[in-house]
Parts: structure tokens; C-alpha cells; sequence
């Protein structure tokens, strides 16, 4: 049986949730608790612009060497050419990891909804998991030391998936890590999860 919202808000006082929690900024906003990962560093948003360009550069420079070579394909242009097709597949797997993570947890509704958010528009993902689809929720080891808090749901008659809450949380942290995992056990009306693997 899953809690009330004012037990929930009891268990709240008992294990306050802290403002930042690894790469994570978390807010309780009446029945609702929200965290939504921080935003990159200026130097990590730059990083598929640059690539794009020397791309672009590349492309002109093989396209003129083409251009100034008549009969055979230049090596140099075919290279050039490698060169730009790679440096695209690069920005868009930095692109990839540029979106951000955001988690409402609807108390009231007992519902949990995932965000993935996108720079681009239109590409935000997200998907509402009911608590009862909930199974665990994992405290997960990185390598650094670093730790995850990773919740681990089953949709009806769906296969189990795993969600990133929060990421790069570090040791000092730890018992914030606790105190979290605590709050969101009892949320989901869980029992008994601890360290995994993943």
C-alpha cells in the first residue's frame, strides 16, 4: 500500500531532501518532487558547433580539391571528405549527451513522470511510470568513486527498464544519497534495495 501525501510530507520532514544532490538540482513543490539535472558547461555545449564547423571546412576544402584535380579522385579530397562525415557523427553523439534529465514525482496522482530533455525542440522525451509499475530503486557504484540513484520500473506486461534520477553524485554526499533513497523507497511504497551493479 503506497503512502498518503501527508504521510509522504511527514517522511519528507524526517529525511529532508537536499537542494543539490550530484548533478542534480531537487525542489518538493506541494505534493510534487521535482529534480532536473544542470545544464552542461558552456565548453561541453560548444564542443558539436566547433565539430560542425571544422566539418563544414573540410567538405569546402575536399570539394575544391576535387574541383582543381580533373580525372582521378585525390586521396587528400577523400580524406578531407572522411574527415567531415566523422566529424559529424561526432557532434551528434556530443549533441546526444548534451540533454538533460528531469523526474517529477506526483504524489497526489502517484504517478512518476521521466524527462529527457533535448536541445533541439521537439525532441523531449518523456514517459509516466504509475509507483506500482516501480520495482527498485538501486544505488548504483560509478567508477571515480563516483554513485547513481537509478530507479528500476515494469510497465504491465512490459519487460523491466532503468532510469537515471540522479548521476555523479560523490562520496561526501553519501548521506544525502541515503536520505534520498529513503524518500523515494517510501514514495514507491518499497522494501529493502541496496547497492547494485549497472
Amino acid at each position: 500500500m503506497l503512502p498518503s501525501v501527508a504521510s509522504f510530507e511527514d517522511a519528507l520532514l524526517e529525511n529532508r531532501v537536499p537542494p543539490l544532490l550530484g548533478d542534480v538540482r531537487l525542489r518538493y513543490d506541494g505534493g510534487r518532487l521535482l529534480g532536473e539535472s544542470l545544464p552542461p558547461r558552456w565548453e561541453r555545449r560548444m564542443l558539436p558547433g566547433l565539430c560542425v564547423g571544422v566539418a563544414v571546412g573540410c567538405a569546402l576544402g575536399a570539394a575544391v580539391m576535387v574541383g582543381l584535380e580533373k580525372g582521378a579522385f585525390p586521396i587528400t579530397a577523400g580524406t578531407l571528405a572522411l574527415v567531415a562525415a566523422a566529424l559529424v557523427g561526432v557532434a551528434l553523439r556530443f549533441e546526444a549527451r548534451l540533454g538533460r534529465r528531469r523526474f517529477v514525482l506526483h504524489f497526489r496522482s502517484e504517478t512518476l513522470r521521466l524527462e529527457r530533455l533535448a536541445w533541439t525542440p521537439g525532441a523531449t522525451r518523456s514517459e509516466l511510470v504509475p509507483f506500482d509499475a516501480v520495482r527498485a530503486v538501486h544505488l548504483v557504484e560509478r567508477p571515480g568513486p563516483r554513485y547513481a540513484l537509478v530507479v528500476e520500473y515494469a510497465p504491465e506486461g512490459a519487460q523491466p527498464q532503468r532510469a537515471v534520477l540522479v548521476e555523479d553524485v560523490r562520496r561526501s554526499e553519501g548521506e544525502s544519497l541515503h536520505r534520498m533513497w529513503r524518500v523515494l523507497s517510501n514514495a514507491f511504497g518499497l522494501r529493502g534495495a541496496g547497492l547494485a551493479g549497472g
